[in-house]
């Protein structure tokens, strides 16, 4: 009898499959979480494999902040095309003028923050009694307290100390009305493992994950694509200044930060963050508010 062994990433795509299937299996209406970024990105072509050669049976979600890198929403589009799925659009900026959220003011003011309440607005709107996320647990400490199946209560928060045990692949999905659950089948993904299968699979991704040149300024030690949305001073304005770098993730302008790089290919990005000490969340400034800031966030419904 021939016995085949499954390799390091075989085994991690199986586990996200099966994930996956069990999502559409145990829910009515789930929704998949597109940021753009690569996470999501990589959960879209899971999503493609796991029900192919029918059509992926759940639509994609972005939150849109209103200050997305160009270059993202270009790639989204066309990602969009090629996975032949329906694309929702949550609208910060809809929120803000609705009144559901003020905007901050300031020098550090970011749209991020807002976007919680975007989004369970949208699941409330759309009914999502799932929604798959790119979360993974070596991304960040709170994250790292995360299930498989991370129920959400009925004012879409999360509470860390009451989620169900997840023994032998067998996940919980049973919930009260007005309940949802996020869903993170790549938790046991690590950053590295999500460009090797990259490499491996040759998924697109956006051009700002690459090494280009761009005018950035920096605040704080945080490298920042310079663009209308960054608040800057009058000394900060005369910092501006091209630069060669690409960006370890996707989000709003205002807080995402990138580094120094000469990587232009996927091969040299894997070199890259094979050397890393540093979660690629290091050069985010949303973290940075306070030691907690991301678990509170989670708390009030963020993804």
């Amino acid at each position: 009898m021939t016995r085949y062994y499954l390799n390091h990433l075989q085994k991690l795509e199986a586990e996200s499959v099966f994930v996956i299937r069990e999502v559409a299996a145990q829910f009515e209406r789930p929704v998949l979480l597109f940021s753009g970024g690569k996470d999501s990105i990589v959960l879209g072509h899971l999503s493609k494999k796991a029900f192919a050669p029918a059509k992926i049976p759940y639509p994609l979600l972005h939150i849109d902040t209103g200050h997305n890198f160009p270059e993202v929403l270009q790639f989204r589009d066309a990602f969009i095309k090629y996975l032949d799925v329906r694309l929702l659009i949550g609208s910060v900026q809809e929120s803000i003028d609705k009144g559901r959220v003020k905007e901050e003011k300031g020098k550090y003011a970011s749209r991020n923050y807002l976007q919680s309440t975007t989004l369970l607005d949208a699941i409330h709107e759309h009914k999502f009694d799932a929604a798959i996320g790119g979360g993974r647990r070596d991304e960040e400490k709170s994250r790292a307290k995360e299930r498989f199946f991370s129920h959400r209560n009925d004012f879409g928060q999360w509470d860390p100390k009451n989620q169900r045990p997840e023994l032998w692949d067998l996940y919980n999905g049973r919930k009260h009305h007005g309940e949802h659950f996020r869903i993170f089948p790549l938790s046991n993904w690590t950053e590295l493992d999500i460009w090797q299968y990259i490499l491996k699979e040759r998924i697109q991704i956006p051009s700002i994950y690459f090494s280009h040149q761009r005018d950035c300024v920096v605040r704080d030690g945080v490298i920042y694509a310079y663009s209308q949305y960054l608040n800057l001073d009058e000394a900060e304005k005369k910092t501006v200044r091209p630069m060669l770098v690409r960006f370890r993730t996707v989000g709003d302008m205002t807080c995402t930060g990138g580094i120094h790089s000469a990587a232009r290919t996927v091969e040299e990005i894997v070199q890259e963050v094979a050397a890393y000490r540093v979660s690629e969340r290091g050069s985010r400034a949303d973290d940075r508010r306070s030691e907690n800031a991301m678990e509170d966030r989670k708390k009030e419904g963020y993804f």
